[in-house]
């Protein structure tokens, strides 16, 4: 391995390992193991510019996204700096918020849009933002250990870094059950809903990577695709056996009803209503309960709009929403409560779905900015 940076406290590791036929793989490795590895904005602002340089290197043939340690490969966002930020000035718009999410969102659409194979090794914890870095990669690699989910109901947010394009891509009611629960999913979970491809056990990661390093990469990006996916599927297919139970099928035939809901009240009463005895369901439930009422909306509407058929359009929509959630109070007060005082007793702004007026809403889905000064307005363009 050639280190391209080298101390070994940067946020960021970066590494490319020699290959067959003179080909390189680049390795980013998210080095905070303390904290998980939760995506900071310095973290986005040493890989946006890596990947960028690895996707226009024509000796890389395909990067490895991966997290230190072994209890994640990123645990969300690192949003303790958002809450300052949106403490200290409260009621306005943020530059700070709007910089972290405009970063944090380009560098995932570059993940989308990576025409080279993106391995990601998505072990153990991967949650928000580490979601956000994983759902766009062209391989996705879960383990015995891998939980994942998207939170955010709990400090007031709403499923962003992609959410509005991969929850309305999920199995019918899925994308709305696990918005408005944010409950943890597993491994067989992760691939039933397409937000994962290949379960591979932790513990054979060396073996991985020893293969990945004999495959003849050439220049054909689609070949390289196949190639990669053939290595994965041998090396899963020996493991099968090892995977754990979906906890979504058990129970999908009521998840799926939650599409037929008149509106959002409904559709919680629906999850609360789910017949079952299961520890992960009971836990869906109470979640559901604690979280925020206005992020319940946003995920409503957001399934609503249905599927964009544009990804950066996502982005963008969600940029705003972001800028205006930093505004409303509501993100604060949600991570106050669980993440900064921990006393789990969020005041959110409304008691209940019923009691959101509309016109809150609407104005958390109206972009801050005209549209040719959008942050995110280059997104997508070929210049």
């Amino acid at each position: 391995m050639t280190e391209l940076i080298t101390t070994a406290d940067a946020v960021v590791l970066f590494s490319t390992i020699a290959a067959d036929n003179s080909k390189l793989i680049g390795v980013a490795t998210l080095n905070s193991e303390k904290s998980l590895n939760a995506l900071s904005l310095p973290m986005v602002e040493l890989l946006l510019p890596q990947m960028q340089a690895w996707k226009e290197d024509n000796n890389i043939a395909m990067v490895l996204l991966q997290g230190a340690g072994d209890k994640a490969f990123c645990a969300g966002g690192d949003i303790r700096e958002l809450y300052h930020s949106m403490k200290n000035e409260p009621g306005t718009y943020q530059q700070y918020v709007q910089d972290f999410f405009t970063k944090e969102y380009s560098l995932d659409y570059l993940i989308h849009t990576f025409d080279k194979p993106v391995l990601v090794w998505g072990n153990g914890i991967v949650m928000g933002g580490g979601l956000g870095l994983m759902a766009g990669a062209s391989h996705r690699i879960v383990t015995a250990t891998s939980r994942i989910a998207m939170p955010e109901m709990a400090i007031g947010l709403y499923p962003d870094v992609g959410g509005s394009w991969f929850l309305n891509r999920m199995p019918k009611g899925c994308g709305l059950f696990l918005g408005l629960t944010g409950a943890s999913i597993n491994a067989a979970d992760a691939k039933l809903i397409d937000l994962a491809d290949h379960f591979i056990p932790h513990e054979q990661k060396a073996q991985v990577i020893e293969q990945l390093k004999a495959i003849r990469w050439g220049n054909t990006v689609a070949l390289n695709h196949q190639k990669l996916s053939d290595v994965l599927h041998n090396i899963e297919e020996l493991y099968r056996n090892q995977q754990p139970a979906s906890q979504i099928r058990l129970h999908q035939a009521a998840i799926a009803e939650l599409d037929g809901q008149a509106d959002l009240a409904s559709a919680m009463q629906a999850i609360l209503a789910i017949k079952g005895e299961d520890s992960w369901l009971a836990k869906a439930k109470a979640s559901l309960q604690y979280g925020s009422p206005i992020t319940a909306h946003i995920v409503y509407r957001l399934l609503q709009l249905g599927q964009s058929k544009i990804l950066a359009d996502s982005f963008r929509l969600e940029l705003g929403l972001s800028v205006q959630c930093g505004k409303l109070g509501e993100f604060t007060e949600g991570v106050r409560a669980l993440l900064i005082d921990k006393d789990q007793k969020p005041q959110w702004l409304y008691p209940d779905v019923a009691a959101v007026p509309q016109a809150v809403i609407d104005e958390l889905f109206r972009s801050p900015w005209p549209d040719n000064e959008h942050p995110l307005r280059e997104l997508g363009k070929v210049h």
